[in-house]
């Protein structure tokens, strides 16, 4: 009797305590009506929806078969038509009632058509305007009449939060259009190593193959990113999505309307993160912004004022940790726009105008095709400016002489001339532009013996070998 009176009341106390814990933590209730049943991400879905799309990319592969099958007579002859067909589907969205649409690159990459199938179930046409692979956005233009089209607007995302309510449209795995919910994880992701011009928000609302594309949305129905990749180990989802911010979209579709090409404003400065222990010698509170390695001379940061061994704490009064945030804050602006930079030096803080505008173009590129009684033969090249480099995703603080293009069998390719190399000097002379390279072809040796030197993939090499021109 006595045992069973002492675990009665232990009982007793298990409950109660639980019972306290549980009020200690937080009260919990049922819902008090049927409106607060019903709650739901509806009316955000129904609003936003139809303005996401589905895009289907074909691509023709050409046979491997012998060249001669090629020629029109013997594919009708031995019927070697064995040509295939790729298809890919991604996700898009519809930024402009005349049917502007945004995707990503990597959707359209290479494709001969494309179509675009609404949330209505019309299919179109549609062509690129722009097809962007450094920040892997692409802007699509719908073909024929659609009508006015529904549109998605573009979200703030400077205000946006992490914890922030987010949904994800696309058409995951070819399923058809899926809406999947979560928050914002994380923003300004600057290491994920996706783009040139890495910022993502990260996302945990389920992202698959098929949403690339597709539209990143707040409670307010408009466009916080659009969905570009995610991290996986076997394809699916697993909670880590990544979005390219509304301000960069936003941007690529200001220059496909407006210019027809993409416009990069930069600030012509090289930076370097700022560590714990420089922070602590700058009695800064917490490690934050870029110290300024290199400044480009005339460029738009040497004009404001900012020196080498200047730390630039924020842009427009956006915090910055790395070369990446410096470099997507300033490609976010119209050319010539003013941004102001918070700048520590000397332990003073400073606040800077700086006026971005595009890398120049200075020397001009001077595209020339070497031929003549030289190794050089069927070799392309061009003069590196800021603007050059900047197209073909180098640094823009590099000069010289770059190789565009190789001829197949050429005496250049046989050297082992490669596209990407920088010429640096060719018989002990240096390679300064390209009307000094052709100089310098000019005077063979001779003995017949070149010299060489490049700069490939960061390496300088030098190499000298025999050349006699062909007779």
């Amino acid at each position: 009797m006595v045992s069973r009176i002492f675990a009665f009341w232990v009982v007793v106390l298990l409950v109660a305590s639980s019972a306290f814990g549980a009020e200690a933590q937080a009260p919990r209730a049922i819902p008090r009506s049927q409106e607060q049943i019903r709650l739901s991400f509806a009316p955000i879905a129904a609003r936003a929806a139809p303005a996401v799309v589905n895009v289907y990319a074909e691509r023709v592969v050409r046979s491997a078969n012998s060249p001669i099958f090629d020629d029109p007579f013997f594919r009708r002859f031995f019927n070697t038509e064995q040509d295939r067909v790729q298809r890919s589907l991604g996700s898009g969205v519809i930024v402009r009632e005349d049917g502007l649409v945004v995707t990503n690159f990597h959707v359209v990459n290479r494709a001969d058509a494309l179509k675009v199938v609404l949330a209505d179930r019309r299919e179109f046409p549609a062509a690129v305007l722009i097809a962007d692979e450094r920040t892997d956005l692409a802007v699509l233009r719908i073909e024929g009449n659609a009508g006015r089209l529904p549109i998605l607007p573009f979200a703030n995302t400077r205000t946006a939060e992490v914890g922030d309510l987010v949904l994800a449209i696309g058409n995951p795995f070819g399923v058809g259009q899926t809406v999947t919910s979560g928050i914002i994880s994380a923003l300004a992701r600057t290491d994920v190593g996706i783009t040139d011009y890495s910022f993502f928000i990260q996302t945990d609302a389920a992202i698959n193959p098929g949403n690339s594309g597709g539209a990143l949305v707040d409670v307010d129905g408009r466009l916080v990113g659009v969905n570009t990749a995610i991290y996986s180990r076997d394809g699916g989802s697993n909670g880590i999505g990544f979005a390219i911010p509304a301000e960069m979209v936003q941007r690529v579709v200001e220059s496909a309307v407006q210019d027809g090409k993409i416009l990069r404003p930069w600030l012509g400065v090289k930076a370097q993160p700022v560590g714990p222990d420089i922070a602590r010698s700058l009695a800064l509170a917490t490690p934050q912004g870029v110290i300024i390695t290199e400044v480009f001379a005339n460029g738009p940061a040497a004009a404001a004022g900012i020196r080498r061994g200047d730390v630039v704490l924020t842009l427009d009064g956006e915090p910055i940790f790395d070369e990446q945030g410096l470099r997507y804050l300033a490609a976010t602006k119209r050319p010539g726009a003013a941004m102001t930079a918070d700048v520590l030096r000397s332990g003073q803080r400073r606040a800077l105008t700086v006026k971005v505008t595009p890398p120049p173009e200075t020397p001009s590129r001077d595209r020339r095709a070497l031929a003549g009684p030289h190794p050089f033969d069927g070799a392309v090249v061009v003069n590196l400016s800021p603007a050059m480099a900047d197209e073909l995703g180098l640094d823009p603080f590099i000069s010289g002489v770059y190789v565009a293009e190789i001829t197949r069998n050429s005496p250049a390719a046989r050297v082992g001339l490669r596209v990407g190399d920088r010429l640096l000097a060719i018989n002990a002379r240096d390679v300064a532009n390209t009307a000094a390279l052709e100089q310098n072809l000019r005077a063979a040796p001779a003995d017949g013996v070149w010299g060489l030197a490049i700069e490939r993939q960061g390496k300088r090499l030098e190499e000298r070998f025999r050349y006699s021109p062909p007779r």
